[in-house]
This record gives C-alpha cells, sequence and structure tokens, in this order.
C-alpha cells in the first residue's frame, strides 16, 4: 500500500504523525491546520503492522477503522 505522511508539532520538540492512503484526504475527524505534509507516497507492505519511525502502531487495524492512522500518545514521551 501507497501512504501519505503528514506530521504536526507537538510539546518538548516532539511530532505525532497522521497516515491516510495516498491521494486521499485527511478524514474530516482528524481535520488540523496543523498537519504539514512529511512524506507522499510512501510505500508501505501490506501486512506491515507498524510504523516505526513514525511511532504509529496497528496500522493496518486502524486503517480500517478510521481512514487513518495516527501516533500513539503514549508515544509523545
Amino acid at each position: 500500500m501507497r501512504l501519505d505522511i503528514y506530521r504536526r508539532h507537538e510539546h518538548n520538540g516532539h511530532f505525532s504523525y497522521l497516515a491516510v492512503p495516498e491521494g486521499k484526504p485527511i478524514p474530516q475527524e482528524a481535520i488540523n491546520t496543523d498537519w504539514q505534509p512529511e512524506t507522499r507516497a510512501l510505500e508501505v507492505d501490506d501486512s506491515a503492522a507498524t510504523l516505526p519511525q513514525f511511532h504509529i502502531e496497528q496500522l493496518v487495524q486502524q486503517i480500517g477503522l478510521k481512514g487513518y492512522a495516527i501516533t500513539g500518545l503514549k508515544d509523545m514521551g
């Protein structure tokens, strides 16, 4: 699968990341003007469970349920 990745500055120099299927808009419940494009058309194995470089877990499950995947709060430091 191919994903578009966005990032948002958080506290203490940390970033949260949002992954959406390539070309899809950020779903309404996740729209935030702070999201900035990070990576476009990132190729990811269809069976990938995580995106460790973006601190995203349960990738496929999150996208299946919400249409996007996001960094977990526990990874915010």
